[in-house]
């Protein structure tokens, strides 16, 4: 009974986000209150010999989210502060033309938020597109297409790389595939991804012209940008070599800026910096904090569990792909856990399938991943309803980068 419950909360969860415009309740307080609700009941009908339990789950939940917190946090600091200062912009008015047309505009950003996933997690790469996309005096439909291409991009870069998304790297750090065998999800993902920009381009007509930058800025303002590209790559190396955790890189990356800022700049100025922590949009962390800790109910009441037993009685072929789907109302990280907790027996083929599923299929429904909520949080354009017309194109665009991914990997490691 407590189970069926729980679901139901999380289902109401679901609708408060879907029915947001028709409410007009902010989605990140509603998700927080059934995210803390499930867990309050879940203390309340436990008996008091499974609280201690219960308990240390709930702490290591909250760990996970107040990691990707002070990640996001540190990230987006950085990126406000850039932003304000006109540095984004004119670094993508370096990489973009001044003025193209919607169609080659739609290709370019396909690219640069796919190659930029790739190179640096997800969460940076989301926010610098998305403020790339602020720069396009462009109309709500154009922008709205675009922000859900950034999505898909996003999410396909990170999957060939162990340092562009979390589940790669679980897998990789489970020894079932080596970084060259994951080189292979570049093509499937770099295909799709251009599908999805060529379906997008449709309908639309005109030219993209970017808003000209504000040039007040100083010196200090670009060793900033300096510190803030230093400590992408630092991120990934020190990830890689000494298996660093990425919020601590980033953390330190973001003191190095408040001290670089307090030796080159006035009490007055040094106080405004450290002001651009109050320009974060709370209500993303909240989202976030709401989520993960229905996420997390979801865990513990064994809901994941029950996939992973679905999971194995069907072809990996096709559980791989069903999996993926799932990964975008389950979060793809305690999906993926799960998987490999159970330890099915796949060949190296059926593993590409997998870590290509699991990294993209979130990005079939707009809370499916990090990069979904975020752009929610930043395109106002952008709901649940509006990004759900969209489903049938990702979903096609899916299955082919699957498609492709399991006729290469077949061809390759069978």
């Amino acid at each position: 009974m407590l189970e069926y419950s729980l679901i139901f909360i999380a289902l109401l969860a679901l609708l408060s986000i879907v029915f947001e415009e028709i409410t007009h309740v902010n989605k990140a307080k509603t998700t927080l209150f059934f995210g803390c609700i499930s867990w309050i009941l879940l203390f309340i009908a436990a008996e008091p010999s499974q609280h201690e339990l219960i308990n240390h789950s709930l702490e290591e939940n909250l760990l996970e989210i107040a990691v990707l917190w002070l990640f996001l946090m540190s990230t987006m600091t950085f990126v406000a502060y850039l932003n304000s200062k006109g540095i984004i912009q004119m670094a993508v008015q370096r990489l973009f033309p001044a003025k193209s047309s919607v169609t080659i505009i739609m290709f370019l950003v396909a690219l640069f938020s796919l190659l930029l996933s790739a190179i640096c997690d997800n969460i940076t790469a989301t926010l610098v597109s998305l403020t790339l996309l602020q720069s396009f005096n462009i109309d709500i439909k154009t922008k709205l297409r675009m922000a859900i291409l950034v999505v898909f991009s996003v999410n396909s870069g990170g999957v060939a790389l162990i340092t562009g998304d979390v589940t790669t790297l679980m897998i990789y750090l489970d020894g079932h595939l080596q970084i060259s065998q994951l080189f292979l999800l570049l093509l499937p993902a770099l295909i799709s991804v251009l599908f999805l920009a060529a379906i997008f381009s449709i309908g639309l007509k005109g030219e993209v012209t970017t808003t000209p930058a504000n040039r007040d800025y100083e010196s200090v303002d670009v060793m900033i940008a300096v510190i803030f590209f230093s400590t992408i790559l630092c991120t990934m190396l020190f990830n890689v070599i000494f298996a660093i955790p990425p919020v601590l890189t980033f953390l330190t990356g973001l003191s190095i800026m408040f001290l670089v800022g307090q030796m080159y700049r006035s009490d007055k100025q040094e106080s405004q910096m450290l002001e651009y922590i109050r320009q974060i949009e709370f209500d993303t962390l909240l989202f976030f904090l709401g989520i993960l800790l229905l996420v997390g109910m979801l865990k513990e009441v064994g809901i994941l569990q029950v996939v992973t037993q679905i999971y194995s009685q069907f072809d990996p072929m096709y559980s791989n792909y069903v999996a993926g789907i799932g990964s975008a109302l389950l979060d793809n990280v305690p999906l993926t856990a799960a998987l490999l907790k159970a330890e099915p027996v796949l060949s190296s083929a059926q593993w590409l399938g997998l870590t290509y599923a699991v990294g993209v299929g979130g990005s079939l429904l707009v809370i499916g991943s990090a990069a979904g909520i975020i752009a929610m949080s930043k395109i106002k354009e952008m709901t649940f309803m509006s990004y759900c017309r969209y489903i049938p194109a990702l979903l096609v665009a899916y299955t082919i980068g699957y498609g492709l991914t399991i006729l290469l990997s077949n061809y390759f490691y069978h």
